[in-house]
C-alpha cells in the first residue's frame, strides 16, 4: 500500500512539472518569436545596406526591413517592418504603407506591440530622442514632443503634416489582460535632423 501511495505521488508531482513547464513555455512563446525575428529582421537589414534593394527576413516573408529605429540611448534597437498587418506585427514594429517614410515630410507612422517591441514606449519621455536610419544610410534625429492616449474609435492620425513627423503608436493600456482594446498610445517625435 505505502509504495502505491508513493508511486502515486511521485505521478501527480511528474504531471505537475509537466504542467509548469508547459506553461512556462507558453507564456516564453511571444518573447522568443518576437526576439527571433528580430535577429532574422537584423540579418536581413544588413543584406538591404549591403546590396541596396528588398531583402527578405525568412523565405517565405511578405515583408521586408525599411528602418533600423533606435532609442533610449541605445537600449532600443529594432527593425521595422514595411506594412502594418497582424502578421507583420507579430514579428516586429511596422510601418504603415499609408504614412510617408521616415524622414520624409509628413507623418510617418510606425505601430508595434505593447507587450514585446514597443513596450518601451511605456518609459519613453518627452524630450527623449529617437533615431531612424533607412536603407542608405540616412540617419534620421527625432525629439519627442507628445504623449498622448487616443481612443481609435474617435479619430486618426493627421498623415499630411508641414513637418516631419514621426508617430509611434501600440495599445493602451500596457497591463491589460486582453489585448485589441480601442485606446492607443501615441507617441509624436519632431524630425531634428
Amino acid at each position: 500500500m505505502a509504495s502505491r501511495t508513493r508511486l502515486l505521488r511521485k505521478l501527480v508531482v511528474a504531471c505537475l512539472l509537466c504542467l509548469g513547464f508547459w506553461q512556462m513555455g507558453q507564456g516564453a512563446y511571444i518573447p522568443a518569436k518576437a526576439w527571433l525575428a528580430q535577429e532574422l529582421m537584423l540579418r536581413a537589414w544588413m543584406r538591404s545596406v549591403e546590396f541596396g534593394d528588398r531583402q527578405a527576413p525568412w523565405p517565405w516573408a511578405d515583408t521586408w526591413p525599411v528602418a533600423r529605429l533606435t532609442a533610449k540611448s541605445g537600449d532600443v534597437n529594432l527593425i521595422v517592418l514595411a506594412g502594418g498587418s497582424g502578421r507583420t506585427l507579430a514579428f516586429g514594429p511596422g510601418h504603415l504603407s499609408t504614412s510617408v517614410l521616415p524622414g520624409e515630410v509628413g507623418n510617418s507612422v510606425i505601430a508595434g506591440h505593447r507587450d514585446t517591441h514597443f513596450s518601451f514606449l511605456r518609459d519613453i519621455e518627452m524630450g527623449d530622442s529617437v533615431l531612424v536610419e533607412r536603407i542608405g544610410g540616412r540617419k534620421h534625429l527625432y525629439k519627442v514632443i507628445g504623449i498622448d492616449v487616443v481612443d481609435s474609435r474617435r479619430g486618426s492620425l493627421l498623415l499630411d503634416t508641414d513637418a516631419a513627423i514621426l508617430s509611434l503608436v501600440t495599445c493602451y493600456p500596457f497591463d491589460a489582460s486582453e489585448a485589441g482594446g480601442p485606446l492607443r498610445y501615441v507617441v509624436t517625435a519632431k524630425k531634428v535632423f
